[in-house]
């Protein structure tokens, strides 16, 4: 049996809501089709948004979402997608898939869907093809609440008040698809950018500045970025993609051995060690903490769907996610005193995502569900907490059966979530929470075989269920944890 400690007096750091954030970007059919389908589509929508996939979001808790990219960040250009649809310039997605993109989803289309959803708004700049006056013009259009040129434009376009823009972020994959450039040359080109994102209206509206980050393990990034600009910047964007092979086959999202079950599992555990030495870096330029790290794109990557457009990144989702999806977001919970936000790559069609669409049809994925199951730990305190687990895997690629986290809210109430990574081995646990007494216990499953998913055919062979096989004691609880599960345990603790 393994023991699982709660410390409910070793308080950390509040759990910053954004660390459950998404990612939305003009690619293959996440933004149209996904989110957005138009004010004449028979598919019931609120001013063009698609009713079923926002009422979902909204359910699942999302916090924030960035736009519009992503690499096709930085080929947008702000201008073409305002005004009257009909005046729109088209142009073709020549990083993804070669589609027209009609410019009918832009800056309007996408604050009113942060609106219908009720979460904070993370707009990506274009430093790789765009001006420095393009971008100072396009915070101006957004935020500026007084008389000049662009609020003037805003107010002509149907918008009298200026929209809360919560994250900018001045560039996107900057060492590739943003420009191939090198950190030195980035580090003072984002300088120069970041200070033309005006603080219009700081009181009501202050804008907090993204940097682009590294690439994995590109520690040089890091140094060269905190040497150079890190006091010119919020917060420094890490993007780490979980790929099973490598980038020219990244293998299937639906047929796999167990042997490759536990390769992806190891490789999403390792961002854990990245984590940990880019902030041994960051935290060596800026002992005071001023600068958050940022994971803005994260989530698991495999080969496209067979007989889909290989630019557009469509793929399933298994329970193999949805562990990777579990044990990542504790990782991220445990780093709460470091990391601000993260956004998972992407909503919907693309990538890791929480939703698939087909027509009308709508499909909620196993990663939706741990997101909706995690979503209680938003805003919640961190909690000293650790759990002792055996290795497992297979191979070179072992990682721990168990990995968890632990959180608290004002009432006191107390929310833990545990993966169990292992493909056909159960856990035994012992839970204790230091110096309490413990008066109820709830707790909700997601498990099944390391390759089951949800299909427009079957939607529900994934989903979350009411955990029971558990029994309280004095200070905590006993449970047995199916192989290949993620659970969330609400503790209770005693009054008086």
């Amino acid at each position: 049996m393994e023991n699982y400690l709660i410390n409910p007096n070793h308080r950390i750091a509040v759990i910053n809501k954004d660390l459950y954030g998404h990612f939305s970007e003009h690619l293959g059919r996440c933004i149209y089709e996904g989110l957005f389908v138009g004010r004449n589509s028979d598919i019931p929508n609120v001013n063009g948004m698609r009713s079923d996939v926002v009422n979902a979001l909204k359910d699942m808790g999302i916090p924030v979402l960035r736009w519009p990219g992503g690499c096709f960040a930085d080929e947008y250009h702000w201008k073409d997608g305002v005004g009257p649809l009909a005046a729109r310039k088209k142009m073709i997605n020549t990083h993804w898939g070669g589609g027209v993109e009609d410019n009918s989803f832009g800056t309007h289309e996408f604050q009113e869907l942060i609106a219908q959803l009720g979460c904070d708004c993370y707009i990506a700049g274009n430093v790789g093809s765009g001006t420095v006056q393009e971008m100072s013009e396009w915070v101006e259009y957004m935020t500026f609440p007084g008389q000049s040129p662009m609020s003037e434009l805003r107010r002509q376009n149907g918008r009298e008040a200026p929209w809360r823009v919560k994250y900018f972020g001045v560039g996107n994959e900057n060492w590739g698809c943003g420009g191939n450039m090198d950190p030195a040359f980035y580090a003072n080109t984002f300088k120069r950018y970041a200070t033309y994102v005006r603080q219009y209206d700081p009181q009501n509206n202050w804008i907090y500045k993204v940097a682009c980050g590294p690439n994995g393990e590109d520690y040089r990034w890091t140094e060269e970025l905190m040497r150079i600009a890190g006091w010119h910047m919020n917060g420094l964007a890490l993007h780490y993609y979980t790929v099973t092979h490598d980038w020219s086959h990244k293998g299937s999202a639906t047929e796999f051995s167990e042997a490759e079950y536990y390769t992806t599992l190891r490789k999403a555990y390792h961002i854990d060690r990245i984590i940990n030495r880019h902030l041994e870096i960051m935290n060596r330029y800026d002992p005071d903490h001023h600068v958050d790290l940022i994971v803005d794109e994260w989530g698991t990557w495999y080969d496209v769907e067979p007989g889909t457009n290989p630019g557009y990144l469509y793929q399933q989702n298994t329970m193999r996610d949805a562990v990777v999806a579990g044990l990542t977001l504790n990782i991220f919970n445990k780093h709460a005193d470091s990391i601000r936000m993260a956004n998972i790559a992407q909503t919907v069609n693309v990538l890791q995502s929480v939703a698939l669409t087909d027509g009308p049809e709508l499909v909620l994925t196993p990663t939706y569900y741990v997101f909706k199951m995690y979503k209680t730990h938003q805003q919640n305190t961190l909690l000293g907490s650790h759990i002792t687990a055996p290795q497992i895997g297979s191979a070179d690629d072992k990682l721990p059966q168990l990995i968890e986290s632990a959180s608290v809210n004002e009432a006191g109430e107390i929310c833990a979530t545990v993966t169990n990574t292992a493909a056909d081995k159960a856990a035994e646990i012992r839970c204790q929470v230091a110096a309490t007494a413990v008066a109820q216990v709830t707790a909700e499953i997601l498990t099944g075989a390391i390759d089951d998913y949800n299909s427009f055919g079957q939607k529900q062979t994934v989903e979350t269920k009411p955990f029971d096989d558990f029994r309280l004691t004095d200070d905590g609880f006993v449970a047995t944890l199916p192989a290949c599960s993620v659970v969330k345990f609400n503790i209770t603790p005693s009054r008086g």
